[in-house]
């Protein structure tokens, strides 16, 4: 069983003709299976009130929708944040009253310069038909983005599959807490499987960690996944200011950094070199050649205002 996974950000009203609604929090996450593949669409429900949903969700999927109805300051943000996760394969709907010409100077030079305009939502579902899934090999990465507890089950966490494949008796390890888990089941599209490979939505029962003691974005991995680091200390990152950014970054300002589905407190701080310094203050997982982006959620203007990559 295949699976492939969006963000549709925009209007984001399409979701229900795409899929049927699922968990729901800040995100909301619809689903669909056909007879050899499983498609999941997630929604930041919350924006544009918070632009931490719309990093996570953007963090979560391998293709985006863009869907314009309004050429706005959201717009750009939602262009920025696909942009910063170096999106480069979706798909972009504009209403009539929207200029086409106007959204295409808008998203030059970003990474969704190429994107595919298409005319309607049928047309979309035809070239979402034709996608294949990217699969990643490897040793096994899923970064959480739900969990809770089941009364007869246990402790439940709901994710992607980033990289390789989980089996059910699965040893691994959730990070940043470095607790031992074991998966007792795995669900897929509600239906119990033994095995799932990357990039699928799964469902683990696991032991090991209550779910309240898991946050968002903490990854659950083989114990041997040498590529998986843990920032508690300060960490050198290539810096991209944002051009709609006009203020000024200080060194004892707190920022959010925007990591995988990771939202963290950081303070930088600027080298001679170009790069920054991050320093985290809660501890969160990365990995060298990672991008992120830096976030100032409380900013009256955008409140994505840089981007770049963890060395």
């Amino acid at each position: 069983m295949k699976s492939i996974n969006f963000v549709i950000v925009g209007d984001y009203q399409i979701a229900s003709e795409l899929g049927k609604k699922g968990t729901t929090t800040d995100l909301s996450i619809y689903d669909r299976k056909t007879q050899d593949t499983i498609y999941t669409w997630t929604v930041p429900i919350t924006f544009p009130d918070k632009i931490q949903s719309l990093m996570q969700a953007t963090n979560i999927a391998e293709y985006a929708i863009l869907n314009v109805t309004k050429i706005d300051k959201y717009l750009g943000e939602q262009v920025l944040a696909l942009d910063a996760v170096n999106f480069s394969e979706g798909f972009i709907l504009h209403s009539y009253e929207v200029d086409e010409m106007k959204l295409k100077t808008l998203i030059k030079n970003t990474a969704i310069s190429d994107f595919q305009f298409l005319d309607n939502i049928d047309q979309l579902k035809q070239q979402m038909s034709r996608l294949e899934p990217k699969n990643l090999e490897g040793q096994c990465i899923i970064p959480i983005d739900h969990a809770f507890n089941v009364k007869g089950v246990g402790t439940v966490v709901l994710g992607v599959i980033k990289q390789g494949a989980v089996k059910t008796f699965d040893h691994l390890k959730i990070l940043p807490s470095g607790k031992d888990i074991l998966v007792r089941s795995i669900q897929m599209h509600d239906d119990p499987v033994t095995e799932c490979k990357s990039p699928a939505r799964v469902g683990l029962a696991v032991k090991g960690v209550d779910a309240d003691d898991i946050s968002r974005g903490d990854v659950l991995c083989s114990p041997g996944s040498l590529n998986l680091k843990v920032a508690t200390d300060a960490i050198p990152a290539g810096f991209i200011k944002s051009p709609y950014y006009k203020g000024d970054l200080t060194d004892n300002q707190t920022y959010v950094i925007s990591v995988g589905i990771q939202i963290k407190p950081v303070k930088i701080k600027y080298n001679n070199t170009g790069t920054i310094q991050i320093s985290p203050e809660k501890s969160f997982v990365f990995f060298s050649g990672q991008k992120y982006a830096l976030l100032k959620p409380d900013n009256v203007g955008t409140r994505i205002i840089a981007k770049g990559i963890i060395q």
